[in-house]
């Protein structure tokens, strides 16, 4: 077996770390890179071409599954294993949709994390065992009709959500994306009509259930 090039995504340093260590144990695997935020991942996975990306899924900007379906689009190649500390069968629909090869809790040990290496670069899935009950078939039974909420949604949009879920001002975000305060409220008002959600409570608890952003942001 080549040597597996990993690129690590995850906005807690300490997280990262452990990570970071875990990885170095394994044989024939390098880290190739370490970003914080998902911006940084698709540009790093851009720059470095891993063959794995081991992706946080509530990261604040740009989040793990917005990251990791630009990512799907720009370098292909590249494996995505989704990290997180939920076993929410939303959490995992959307990661699956977003184009996640792999679906790993945050507290495996060195094991684990080498078998969800190895089994992603051979082509599959690797789903950790907390995941069981929502097995592969049950979700591929549902077909892509049921996209789910986000699936309503633009990237951009997506993104713009995120942001005010995050408790970012409309001024703000258009500072940070780029954009003028008007596209950003376009946007605001066309996704709001898309979720039939037309509060900002309301929008942060769907990002919550469906992994835009961490329960605890």
């Amino acid at each position: 077996m080549n040597t597996i090039r990993v690129l690590l995504a995850e906005d807690h340093t300490l997280v990262r770390a452990g990570f970071r260590a875990l990885l170095e144990k394994l044989d024939k695997v390098e880290v190739v890179g370490e970003v914080s935020d998902g911006r940084e991942a698709v540009r790093a996975a851009r720059a470095l071409a891993p063959d794995v990306v081991l992706m946080d899924i509530a990261m604040s900007g740009m989040n793990g599954l917005e990251a990791t379906s630009r990512m799907r689009q720009e370098c292909p190649k590249a494996k995505v294993i989704m990290l997180t500390m939920y076993t929410n069968e939303e959490y995992l629909k959307e990661a699956l949709r977003s184009g996640a090869s792999g679906y790993l809790l945050k507290d495996a040990d060195r094991s684990e994390l080498e078998l969800a290496l190895k089994t992603v670069c051979r082509g599959e899935t690797y789903l950790t065992s907390a995941m069981a009950k929502f097995t592969l078939d049950a979700y591929c039974r549902e077909g892509t009709a049921a996209a789910g909420p986000l699936g309503k949604l633009t990237a951009r949009q997506r993104e713009i959500l995120q942001l005010i879920a995050e408790g970012s001002s409309t001024k703000e975000i258009a500072h940070r994306l780029d954009l003028s305060v008007k596209t950003v409220e376009t946007h605001r008002a066309q996704l709001m009509e898309r979720l039939e959600i037309h509060d900002v409570p309301g929008l942060v608890r769907l990002a919550i259930r469906t992994g835009l952003i961490g329960a605890d942001q």
